[in-house]
């Protein structure tokens, strides 16, 4: 497969494997909409998904992707009725329980960004022993975004700056955008920090307050699919969407 320069779609594009994304960040949105469909309680909607995490991450990682963000829980879904957010909750332990082998089968590093000591104690142990568990594995990164904003995200980089100019470690004047960004959560993706591309399923057209630092030039793309429908096919689609583009970073030739 990788030694093969395009693949075949449905469509008259080709898919290039000479210019895959090297970060992709996907907001798994429709969850509840597809179990709704479907006379299903929404929690269903939910299991599903965690069944589509899997297959997006195998797929993502035999492209070539070297960051899939994936924005798994943000600080408002706290708002959500306390059964749906305890199965929530639950998730991360289920997912992790049954695919870490796979994670390392594939050379798959879990990282985590987001607050995750307001999660219950065994979502935050199945977390932590996820990372420890793929932390010698140098393939792909799976960022999970869990009790994450990104306002929060920012508000702390922002206060973590200002105590260093209190103490004297920094003057205002060395404040600019790469410090900004070594103080986001994102810093430990290393130069993979800034998604190239950024997905959101089920038809919705807004960012939801995630990565709003890192993707001040990413490519978006929305797409109709529900997150338990999308796969590698949707997956694939997207990028060679993006594929199409010219990204030229606010100058007029395409880099």
């Amino acid at each position: 497969m990788f030694g093969k320069k395009e693949v075949s779609s449905t469509s008259d594009a080709k898919l290039d494997l000479n210019r895959i994304p090297n970060h992709i960040a996907i907001i798994m949105d429709g969850n509840g909409r597809w179990a709704q469909k479907r006379h299903l309680p929404r929690v269903a909607g939910h299991k599903q998904g965690m069944q589509t995490v899997k297959t997006v991450t195998i797929a993502a990682s035999e492209l070539g992707v070297k960051v899939l963000s994936l924005y798994a829980f943000s600080t408002e879904n706290w708002k959500r009725p306390s059964s749906e957010v305890n199965y929530l909750m639950q998730l991360p332990i289920k997912f992790f329980s049954t695919f870490v082998p796979d994670l390392v089968k594939h050379n798959v590093r879990v990282t985590v960004m987001g607050d995750i000591t307001k999660l219950p104690q065994g979502t935050q142990k199945a977390v932590n022993d996820a990372i420890a568990d793929t932390a010698d594995c140098t393939g792909m990164i799976l960022n999970f975004a869990l009790n994450y904003g990104s306002r929060d995200e920012i508000v702390r980089a922002t206060k973590q700056i200002a105590s260093k100019v209190l103490a004297g470690e920094i003057s205002t004047e060395q404040i600019n955008e790469q410090l900004l960004s070594e103080n986001m959560m994102s810093s430990r993706l290393g130069p993979f920090a800034d998604p190239d591309l950024l997905i959101r399923t089920s038809g919705e057209e807004r960012i939801s307050n995630f990565m709003l630092w890192q993707i001040a030039y990413s490519e978006l793309e929305f797409t109709d699919v529900y997150w338990p429908d999308f796969d590698r096919h949707s997956l694939e689609t997207a990028i060679i969407n993006f594929q199409s583009r010219h990204r030229r970073y606010g100058g007029l030739k395409n880099n």
